[in-house]
């Protein structure tokens, strides 16, 4: 078929560059990309449609010879694809999150009308949503979750607006209330995985009751990718045939580390003198980029600390 052979030579170009990606998982990721997306190519039988997704291929492969050539830019961009800040794995790391099969539904807001139930913020959601180290935007507050500040005052039926209008139409909540919910969980950077942190009694992950069935095995759960990602931000060994400065390789992947929030399963404290329920909670790695400058402030300099700064500063 005539069609074929612009395929083969685009797909023979993407692995050319593939080969070059300096680690392992980047090139499995690509690979697999790769194949898909020139079969998807090969499959399309319109001659307009496949030229298009051959141009989105070529820009692809024009993005991967730029990283490997060291640019910062699209280095950052193919580390995005292949950890899910964007794209379809964002949607596949984020779209278990977006609903609770262990929640009890919310009555409809029009009463009888299924469609009018109002979403649910499953634990984990609500935790990455209020949490700047996982927004892209500024963090919500919980009330805004039960009551989005989109809705007007009129929509609470204890409210003085309430009484002088009114009661606001149900059918605008309804679609106001899911409008929010779908505009704000496109501004949180996914997991890659739900950790469980070890129960503080035992030392043993998952030994409070429920645990097994509270954390859900998402993402890259049972796998050693984030793991693996930690280390290349110390010891970023390259491990193709280009060449990329360790130190430069090390500042891309702390600046990622910045982008990929952990969410943390925390067992139920059940000490005497505490008593905290199990919950989710959002943080960073330590050596991400971005913790030096959202979500930890430095801490206030002592006397001492200004006394030697004024001392080393008199001695240069």
């Amino acid at each position: 078929m005539n069609h074929r052979q612009p395929i083969v030579s685009v797909y023979k170009s993407y692995i050319h560059e593939i080969r070059r990606l300096p680690h392992a998982y980047l090139r499995r990721f690509f690979r697999l990309k790769a194949e898909d997306d020139c079969r998807a190519a090969l499959l399309t039988k319109c001659d307009d449609h496949r030229t298009g997704k051959l141009k989105r291929v070529s820009k692809t492969i024009q993005q991967l010879r730029a990283a490997n050539n060291g640019n910062h830019h699209a280095f950052n961009r193919i580390l995005d694809l292949a950890y899910g800040r964007v794209g379809r794995l964002r949607w596949e790391l984020m779209e278990p999150l977006l609903s609770d099969p262990n929640a009890t539904l919310p009555p409809p807001i029009i009463p009888g009308k299924e469609s009018s139930r109002p979403p649910v913020y499953s634990q984990e959601l609500t935790a990455l949503l209020t949490s700047g180290l996982s927004r892209r935007k500024r963090p919500l507050a919980p009330g805004d979750l039960s009551f989005p500040p989109i809705l007007p005052e009129r929509a609470d039926p204890n409210s003085s607006d309430a009484q002088i209008l009114g009661p606001f139409s149900k059918r605008r909540e309804v679609n106001a209330r899911w409008k929010y919910f779908r505009q704000e969980w496109k501004k949180v950077l996914p997991p890659l995985q739900i950790s469980v942190s070890p129960s503080r009694e035992d030392g043993h992950e998952g030994s409070d009751s429920g645990t097994a069935t509270v954390v859900r095995k998402i993402g890259f759960y049972d796998t050693t990718v984030l793991e693996e990602l930690v280390r290349l931000t110390t010891k970023p060994k390259n491990t193709s045939g280009a060449f990329l400065p360790r130190r430069w390789l090390r500042r891309r992947y702390q600046e990622l580390l910045g982008r990929i929030p952990i969410l943390t399963f925390m067992s139920a404290r059940k000490d005497m003198k505490t008593k905290k329920p199990g919950g989710f909670s959002v943080s960073l790695a330590p050596n991400a980029l971005k913790a030096r400058s959202q979500g930890r402030s430095l801490p206030c300099a002592t006397d001492d600390d200004v006394a030697w700064n004024l001392k080393a500063s008199g001695e240069q």
